[in-house]
This record gives C-alpha cells, structure tokens and sequence, in this order.
C-alpha cells in the first residue's frame, strides 16, 4: 500500500493505491485518532481510551497549542478502524461508532448496536478581542433527544434534577458552583474543557455552551454506558478522588465565628460533658484580627494568646481544628507585600471592602484587600509558604478555603481584562477555584505523607476531586425552598464527577428567625432538624451559620424532642462510619459516588429520572430528607432582616408556635424505585419496589430505606471517629437478592495506603442458599485488627455471632 499527500487549499487528501485502484481519503489516521479539514475548520478526533474521545476544531489556516488545566490524561495509542464513504469518515472502537461528515465537521456518536447517542449540529467561531489578544468566542451545539435527561453542571441552586429546558451563564459565585459537563441517562457525558464564561443553553431544538473566549472548540465525549461509567471516565480525564482521613466523616461543628480562643475550646468541651460525639470544629475569619490584616494566616488577634496551647487543648479532647484561609490578602500582611511587589494581585473589588466591620461596609475606610494569582505557581509557592509557618506548623488538621470562586463584587467588564499568569482573567475565570485549591493540597503531599490533606471549599471546577476538597454550597438562606434546592444540588455536582459535596446544616443566613427566638423558635428548630437530617446522609455533616448559633445545646436539653433528634441523628452518623468510610474506598478505587441520584442505579425506572427530592447514599440507603414544614408555617425566606411573615399577623402566629408538638405523628410520600424490594430501616417491613408509599414521620425521623440485597456495617457507640476499634461490628443483612460489600481499614489519616498498606474483607449473600460468606481478608497494615467479632443481624431472624481471624468463614441462616 502506498500513500502519497498533497494539500489541496487547507484539505488534506490522501492518496490510497489498493490493487491497482485509486481511492480518495479526506482524513489523515494518526496512532490515537485521526485529522482532517473541510474548507474553513482543521478538526482533529483523538482517543483517550477506546470510550473517550475528544474533538478539536479550529479555524483553517491556524494553529493551537493548548495544555488543560482539568484533564490530566494523555492522548493514547488505541484499537479503532476508520473508514470513508459518501463523504462520510467512519472511527470504529469496540463501543462506539463516530460519523463525522467531511464537508462540515460535524459528528454524530453511535454505540456499537447502531443506537444514536447525540450528534452535533453546528460549532461557531466569532472574532473576539481578549483584552489585546485577538482570538474567538466559540460555541459548540448538539441535538438532543425530545424527552432525554441530562445532569450535572456543577452546584446549582435552581431545584431541578434533570438540567433540560436549563439557560445559565456559568461563571463562578458564592451559591453558584459551575463544571461545564453534562451527562445522559443514556450513558454518555459531555465535558465542555473551557474556563472563560459560558452560556449554557438547552431547548428542545439544540443543546449548546457558548463561551467568550476560546483559540479552539475543545471538548470530549465519554461513553460510559451507564452514569457510573461516565463518572468513571470523567475521573480517568481529571483524577481520580484520594482518600480523606476517617475523623472528617465525623460531625464537625462551625459558626460565624467563634471570637475567642476560649469561646473555640469551650464548644468542644460542652460537647464532651455532654457525650455528643463531635470530630470537627471550625475557627471562621478574624482569628488574625482586622481587615487589614485580612487573612494573615496567623492567630494575631489578641483574643487568641495561645493558638499552639488552644489546638493542644482541643487535640487533647480527641477533636480537629480547621481554620478558614482565603483567596484575598489584606495590605497589612506579609503575603501582601511580597505578592504586590511581583504583580500577583489582582484589582477587583472583594470582600472584604471595608476596614472597619459595620454593615453596609464603610468605603471611607476601604479594606485594600486584594486577591492573589493562583494561577502563577510561584504565588502558589508563596501561599503555601506562609500558611505553612503560620499555622500549619502549629497542628492545624485541615483547610476552610473560604472564597475561592473568588469573591467578585460590583463586577464590571472590565475587570474580565486582568492580567493573570495565564492570560486574561476572563480566559481562565471559571478554573480560579481549580488552581488555588490544588496549589494547597500539591504544597501539603510535597511537605508530608503523615498528615491527609483535606479542604473544605466554597467553589469547585472540573477536576477538583483528586485533591482532596469537598465543596460545600455556599452562604445558601435558612429556608425551606433552599434546603429543597440543596439535594439536586449535590446530585447533580456528583454527575460531574465530584463526589464530595455538603451544606451549611440550617442554612447560613437565619434571617429574621434570630429575631423570633432563634434555636428556640419553633420554626428555626423544624427546619434545623430536618436540615441535619438531610446532612447526616452526605459525605460531610457540618452544622454553620451566622445570626442563630447552632451547637446542640443552644436547643435545649437532653430530654427536650428537639435535642433528642439532633442527637439521634449525629450518634446515628457515627454508628454508619464503617459503612461510609468503605464506601470512601469504593469512591478512590472503583470510581464510585456518595451521592446516588435514583437514575444511576433505576435508569430503566423512568420515574426516576426526575426525582429531585430522593437520593441514594452509597449503594443501599434510599434517603427520603422532609423538605417541607410539617408542624409550623412556610413564611420566612428572606435574609433581610426587615422582612417578617408574609402579610400575617406576627404575634398571633408566634403564640400559635407555643403549643407546637414535634412527636405528633405526620404523613410524607415516598417513591421506592422498581427494581428492587425495599427494607423500612426502622421498622424492617418490606416493600415491593415500583411504588408510592406513605410513610409515618415525625421530628425525629424520616423515611430511610434500605435496597433488598445489601450488607451494612454498623459501628459502636463513640464520642470521636477512631475511639473504638471495629473489632465488634454488626452486620445488617437484607435479604432479597445477592449481596457483595467489602469493607475497608487502613490508618485512617496518612499516605500509607498507596502503598498498599490497607485491607479489604469482602462478604457476599447468597440468596438461594441464605448463606454469608466472610472471604478472606486481603492486605495488611500495621495496627490492623488480627481476630474481632461480627454481630449477624436479618431483619426477621435470631441474632448470630462469628468470630473471624482473616480465613474464610460461610455461616448458614436456614
């Protein structure tokens, strides 16, 4: 075979001398894909994986070089066939057949069977000055199937589970997190690899992004099959999730803010008095006194003497200190000084504006704070420098990285023009939070193994999960409609990828309920409950806000209904640690997700497919949150303090709150998926899958259920995650159909596991035979436990009792 090429304007047409015969190819095959030109677009279709491929287009007669800052992988040499008729170029994997039409570039993706998935219909290219660089605004469009439901998109505060019918300019804000990715129940995803703002746009005549700059149409297309495989291969792109220390699974407790050194201390201690577990508590801002000393990543203030005594204190009582570091520097610190004398800040407006802490913000005494370039990794370098000495040094466990979209107050277009490392501001926008919450977790793996890294962050971008961040949904209102908006939320920020995701437990803003009672308002304490309710079941249970304090015994006392529930709650959080602390391990190893939105595991179950209000946590646990009040009015939902209850008579509804009785039994429906039977986790009634049920609730519980076919670890009774070794677990069987889980140990908090310094024990169920099979233990670690004992639990039979030393062990309940 012999192949000769010559260039014909900008299409490239090779030559194929078969037998004698002449056939004209207009591509050129490369090891990962292959490249071809219609009359005005160069595109280039290359293989990361035999499911992955990604599409470059850009205008003929030009040239890019582009390394993403989400996508770690690299391009591979791959099993596929190509092949042309009609004007028609055909790649071929083992999964998926991609058209591409040679006139006009545009594709249309296949699965094997001949199944259309998506096809595009038309990119676009615009002219655009980028602050001095002429390059383009570009859009890619698609066409989706009329009734076809697509997640992701990040964190958005709008309510809905599927994204269709969705218009949103996506650049990142407090509430607002956005991954320009999308996923289909029919098993592919879309990641659009553009950092600059972009309009997301779905009708029913196209789906499109649209972003304002961009030297290229740049994304990939991932077939996974299923929504798990999609995940799975968005994390082949962007990282995969590292394991994060077994203590933050715990209950962490924050406000806005603990004043003092004493007031911090004294909240763990009440804890401990009164034998409420806790792991977490957070210090918020200030600890490093005025705003222009903003965020000097040291404990200046005068109300903090002794910060390497206070964390000894609190390390002592067996809990872990996170501190909140920012984005932005104030002029009287020392990162300031070094950064500005390099050009490293940035001049738009963030908070906070003004020196002096009043509300509104007094500009006769301007802040001067400024954000730093995190995309220079010498700003980064610098950041690390000083958090390291200030008070990483002193013991602090983990990072509140507060602000990193970055705050961008009173935005002008201009702005967009910045100077940054990279470029324009504009040009890189959306990643700010991917490049200053990687430049901690890099600096902390290159300082120690002994320490895992863990950030909790306000902001997140594609890619954010391999290092080590769970992102919380912003300054959200203490409402009943925000609470609602929290579940898709976090279901649809998992879609893309991300699988840590919480919320400010009680919302962050009280509003006007600080004026009605606070923790003692009826209508704050409903909320509240179900609030951390919802929270016990996500992969971070952290109670914050500001204006109503939020600590247990603000609500009452043990006895109270109130109290009683919370405390129900966060004791049951702990006892499922063994449960959430393997699924963690299936998360890092198998690509899987906390959150389950009801169509990653009933896809064929359409009703599913817009369910915004259940969710699986992990595999088993169908979690059914009450978002709505069902003992006192839905009235407040404004912050503004002026506001009341709508056009209602106040006193009279505050007198009516007086003989509210939260253990007065209410009603709530309850969809249980098709496909699987399901266990009622209180009671252990069954259900047939496939229907509408109603379930008696009152404050101090909801509907949780547990999928027919699964095994649960269950823990004991603690004050702190690592108090007891799982040398005494109970296994909670629900029979129905066959059951595998494995649970995971390791060390809990260091870097040994990549080593392979961890262990797994893998159970099975047999339906048929009602046998259990404890395998063999695999792997060891120093510190593991050699013999323990396993508490045999089915809902409807006798108590069992096994001891287990690592052999194999089968126990029969016929």
């Amino acid at each position: 075979m012999n192949f000769n090429k010559i260039k014909i304007k900008t299409l490239i047409i090779t030559i194929v001398i078969v037998s004698g015969k002449i056939y004209a190819q207009s591509y050129q095959k490369t090891d990962s894909g292959l490249k071809f030109s219609t009359d005005n677009l160069n595109v280039e279709v290359k293989l990361y994986g035999e499911n992955t491929i990604r599409i470059i287009k850009y205008p003929s007669g030009k040239s890019f070089e582009k390394n993403s800052l989400s996508v770690i992988k690299k391009e591979e040499k791959s099993k596929f066939s190509v092949s042309e008729s009609k004007n028609i170029i055909s790649l071929k994997t083992n999964d998926l057949n991609v058209f591409i039409d040679a006139k006009n570039g545009t594709i249309t993706y296949k699965s094997f069977s001949g199944k259309e998935l998506l096809k595009e219909v038309g990119s676009n290219f615009q002219p655009f000055n980028d602050a001095g660089n002429q390059t383009y605004s570009v859009s890619q469009s698609f066409q989706l199937e009329k009734d076809e439901p697509i997640y992701g998109l990040g964190i958005l505060q709008n309510g809905k589970m599927s994204q269709r019918n969705t218009d949103v300019k996506m650049i990142q804000n407090n509430t607002w997190d956005f991954v320009p990715f999308f996923q289909s129940v029919k098993g592919y995803g879309i990641f659009w690899d553009n950092y600059s703002p972009t309009q997301f746009t779905d009708t029913p005549q196209k789906t499109s992004f649209s972003s304002e700059v961009g030297d290229i149409v740049d994304y990939y297309f991932i077939y996974g099959k299923n929504a798990d495989g999609v995940v799975t291969g968005m994390r082949n792109l962007t990282g995969k999730v590292p394991m994060i220390p077994l203590w933050t699974y715990g209950f962490w407790q924050s406000k806005e803010r603990y004043k003092s050194q004493d007031e911090l201390v004294d909240v763990v201690k009440k804890y401990r008095d009164l034998q409420v577990p806790l792991d977490g508590i957070i210090q918020d801002w200030q600890y490093w006194g005025n705003n222009y000393q903003w965020n000097a990543m040291d404990f200046i203030s005068p109300d903090f003497p002794d910060a390497k005594k206070m964390i000894q204190n609190i390390h002592d009582m067996n809990a872990h200190l996170s501190v909140s570091i920012w984005s932005s520097f104030g002029p009287m610190t020392n990162q300031y000084r070094e950064m500005d004398k390099k050009g490293m800040l940035f001049n738009i407006n963030t908070w906070p504006e003004s020196g002096r802490e009043v509300w509104p913000p007094d500009m006769n005494y301007p802040s001067g704070v400024r954000v730093y370039d995190a995309y220079n990794p010498e700003a980064r370098n610098i950041y690390w420098k000083y958090l390291s000495k200030g008070v990483f040094s002193l013991g602090i466990d983990s990072w509140w990285m507060d602000s990193t979209e970055p705050d961008h107050l009173s935005q002008k277009p201009k702005d967009l023009d910045t100077k940054t490392y990279l470029g324009s501001f504009r040009k890189v926008r959306n990643a700010y939070p991917l490049m200053t919450v990687g430049g901690v977790y890099d600096h902390q793996r290159e300082t120690t193994n002994d320490k895992r890294v863990f950030i909790l962050t306000r902001s997140a971008f594609a890619g954010q999960q391999r290092y080590a961040a769970n992102t919380w949904s912003g300054d959200v209102n203490s409402s009943w409609e925000s609470l609602r908006n929290q579940i898709p939320a976090g279901l649809n920020f998992s879609l893309t990828g991300n699988p840590n995701f919480n919320s400010d437990i009680g919302g962050f803003f009280a509003g006007v309920y600080k004026r009605n009672g606070g923790a003692k308002n009826p209508m704050f304490q409903e909320l509240y409950v179900r609030w951390l309710q919802y929270g016990t079941f996500t992969p971070m249970m952290r109670s914050h806000g500001t204006d109503v304090p939020r600590e247990i015994y603000q609500f009452g006392n043990k006895g109270d209904v109130v109290y009683d529930a919370i405390e129900k709650f966060i004791k049951l959080r702990y006892s499922m640690l063994p449960y959430i602390y393997s699924t963690s391990w299936d998360v890092s190893k198998n690509n899987s997700s906390f959150l389950r939105a009801l169509s990653m595991d009933f896809s064929s179950d359409k009703k599913t497919w817009d369910v915004n209000n259940e969710y699986l946590f992990g595999k088993s646990f169908l979690v059914v949150p009450i978002l709505n009040p069902q003992y006192t009015p839905e009235k407040i939902v404004k912050t503004d303090e002026n506001e009341g209850w709508d056009k209602t008579d106040a006193s009279k509804k505050e007198n009516s709150l007086s003989d509210i009785d939260f253990t007065q039994n209410k009603t709530v429906k309850v969809y249980l998926p098709t496909g699987s039977d399901w266990f009622d986790f209180w009671t252990n009634e069954k259900f047939n899958g496939g229907q509408e049920i109603q379930k008696n609730v009152n404050l101090q519980s909801i509907p949780l259920y547990v999928k027919a076919g699964s095994i649960i670890p269950f823990g004991s009774d603690v004050q702190y995650a690592t108090e007891k070794k799982w040398d005494n677990l109970t296994l909670k069987i629900y029979p129905g159909a066959d059951a595998d889980f494995v649970l995971y140990e390791d060390e809990f908090d260091n870097y040994n596991y990549e080593k392979g310094d961890y262990t797994e024990i893998p159970f099975h169920w047999n339906e048929k035979s009602k046998t259990l099979t404890i395998n063999s233990r695999k792997g060891n670690f120093k510190g593991m436990i050699d013999k323990r004992n396993f508490n045999l639990i089915l809902p409807d039979g006798q108590p069992k009792s096994v001891s287990y030393s690592g052999k194999k062990v089968t126990i029969n309940f016929k």
